[in-house]
Order: C-alpha cells, then structure tokens, then sequence
C-alpha cells in the first residue's frame, strides 16, 4: 500500500471514530430556564395592592412605600416574599424593596423613580378622569429637553420645558412662565417623571383652570457636592449655602437668559412665577422674594433645607413686598416634619406685615401632597 493510500485510511478511521464518540457523546443539558416573571404590583378591584419580590437566599425583606414606614414581607416555599396593602386612594405611589438591609429596585417593575440618591419604583392605583394627574384625551403639551454646560457651577446640565398646546414657535402670541423646582435627590426629570406635571397642566388648561403657561424645570444644584455628601449634607451649611447662591445665580444668568431667547415667554414680572418643593421651595422663596423685580408670583410646597434665620435670607423683606406680590402661597403637609420651620416661616412674615396665603393640608412628605399642591397653585396663576 502507498504512503498516501495509508494515509487516507488512517484519515477514515479517524474521522469514523471521532463521529462514533461524538454520537456516543449525551446532549448538553439545556441551560436553565430564568423563574417565571412575577406579577408586581398587582392593583387589585378594591385599589388594595399585592407586593412580590423573589429572594430565596433573604433572611428578611421589607417593602418601603412613599408615606409609610416600611412593612415585612412574608416568604412562601418558592422563595417569593408578599404583602397586601389596604385599600389605597387612587395616586402614584413610590416605592423601594428592602432586602436584608439593603434598598433594592423591583425587577418586575418597569415603572421607575428617577433620583440621585435613592431610585425606586412606582405603582398606579388609577383614579377618575377628575383627578389632575390622570391621563385624559385633552389635547396634550409637550416637554422639551435642553443641555448646556453652567459656567456657574463648572459642570454639564439639564432642563425641561413644557409648552402648552397649541404653542407654535414661530407664531406672535407670548406665554407666560412658571419656573418649577424640584426637591433634594431628584434630577431635573423629577417633576415630569414623577411629579406629572406635564398632564396636570394639560388637564387644568383643558378644562379651563389653568392659564396656557410655560413650565421650565432646571436642575435645581447650585453645586453637585451637596448630592455627593448624601443626606447628611444639610448639616453643611458652607454647602447648603454655596448651594442656594449657586443656584439662584445659575438660573438668574443662564436658564433664564435662554428660556427667553429660545421660547415665546412673555418676559415682564406680572408674567413670571417661580415655585418648589422641599429644596426647591427653599430656592423659590430665596429666589422670588429676593428678586422682586423678576418674580411677582411665589409658591413654596414643604420648603425644607432653609434654617430660622429669616432676617438674614430675606434681607430688607417687609410690608413693601405686598405692591409687589401677586400671590406668596406657601403650602406644607400637616404630617411633614418640616411642618415647623414652614409655620415659623409664616410667622415671621406676618411679623414684617408680608401678605401671603398660608396651605395646610394632610399627608407627610411625599409627591401625594405636591401633585395636589401644583394642581392648586397652578390655578391661581397669571389671572
């Protein structure tokens, strides 16, 4: 036999008993299939709310539900934690999974909470066409996102913008504008993402209750640190304080300047209001009622961050300020730990003769109470 002949032998019974192993050889196991997606949350007829969340491994798993302390779940034999709520008022709730210690997001969820600090989820207990925050057929605005970078704060940042229906960008009529601010931890997102101003506005002008206005929301950070200190940064008043000024600066010289260059605002006092919650509402009372020549509307909603010292954040205010002020509505939850501060706050301006409207209503510190607060003071705007 030649050499090449035996080589393709040797090549045969070579590739013959490779394919005999091979068919020999068992299938790979298939790989293992991921656990059936949960249903969570799971609103129930009675607006009661069903959690799941699926933690074999866990020793202990709570669920932290915006307004509430946070409540254990229990485990079934499969691994998976539940808990049943009462029956809840139509609204959108936050919330986050705490998992042995450690706040968690929902995977099942695909309703976010956008936030700096601590993301989370929501759920929809959904209410009447009534309710502002519920998403009716009315013709709807549109939210805009801008970027630029603030020399003021050395950084790269964001706003939004909503403009009513029917607003045309090349067309003469002129809105006027509410410059709405954001709390601690949130991003510029806050108010839309979870705040639903955009349809709250959309609901109210549809139904006559709101002027056709703009709403611009900026990053409400006069510097960054104060989010890299996390929630202990209040007790850094350096901080606290660079951030207000910062702030007040940033929007004052560099959102403003572009809203009005770029948006058909009406550009007078009369026709500009400013307004927030929690950090932001701190900002707007430090902004409106410091720049009376720019804001003749002011709103505060659970203002938080800005300490009893009055006279020095609000220099020369007194009994004069009433020419000026269309509407100083301030507003806090009777459940709010900043409850105080916002009375003594409210205090000190009837001692200097300052006209303003004073909102107490239920709830703690939640986005339950400002949804219903810009719903209100939205309303009162510009008429």
């Amino acid at each position: 036999m030649t050499f090449f002949a035996t080589l393709f032998v040797s090549c045969v019974l070579v590739t013959s008993s490779l394919l005999a192993a091979q068919q020999a050889k068992p299938a790979p196991a298939p790989p293992p299939q991921p656990p059936p997606r949960l249903n969570t949350p799971e609103v129930h007829s009675d607006n009661s709310v069903t959690f799941r969340f699926r933690a074999p491994n866990a020793q202990e798993v709570k669920i932290a539900r915006e307004g509430t302390e946070p409540v254990a779940m229990q485990k079934d034999d499969q691994g998976v934690w539940t808990v049943n709520t009462p029956p809840l008022s139509p609204d959108y709730y936050g919330y986050s999974i705490i998992v042995d210690g450690v706040r968690s997001l929902d995977p099942n969820n695909s309703g976010l909470v956008p936030n700096l600090i601590s993301p989370g989820n929501f759920v929809h207990v959904a209410g009447p066409p009534s309710l502002p925050w519920e998403l009716n057929d009315v013709p709807h605005g549109e939210v805009h996102h801008h970027f630029y970078r603030s020399a003021i704060a050395d950084d790269q940042r964001d706003f939004y913008v909503y403009t009513p229906p029917g607003y045309d960008p090349t067309g003469k009529t002129t809105y006027p504008v509410l410059y709405l601010l954001h709390g601690y931890s949130d991003d510029a997102s806050g108010w839309t993402a979870v705040g639903r101003a955009n349809v709250i506005l959309d609901n109210l002008i549809a139904q006559g209750k709101a002027k056709p206005m703009i709403v611009v929301m900026p990053l409400g950070y006069g510097t960054m640190e104060i989010i890299t200190l996390g929630w202990g940064a209040w007790s850094h008043t350096d901080v606290r304080d660079k951030n207000f000024s910062n702030f007040r600066q940033a929007l004052l010289t560099e959102v403003m300047p572009k809203v009005e260059s770029e948006y058909r605002v009406t550009k007078d006092r009369d026709s500009r209001a400013i307004a927030g919650l929690s950090m932001g509402g701190s900002e707007s009372l430090l902004t409106g009622l410091n720049n009376l020549d720019k804001f003749a509307w002011v709103g505060a909603f659970s203002s938080g961050g800005m300490p009893d010292a009055f006279e020095k954040d609000f220099p020369g205010l007194d009994a004069a300020a009433n020419q000026q002020l269309r509407l100083l509505w301030i507003a806090c939850g009777t459940e709010d730990r900043l409850i105080t501060v916002n009375r003594n706050l409210r205090e000190w301006l009837k001692t200097k003769g300052v006209q303003h409207t004073d909102i107490e209503t239920p709830g703690m510190h939640t986005w339950m109470v400002w949804r219903r607060n810009l719903a209100e003071f939205a309303g009162l705007l510009f008429r």
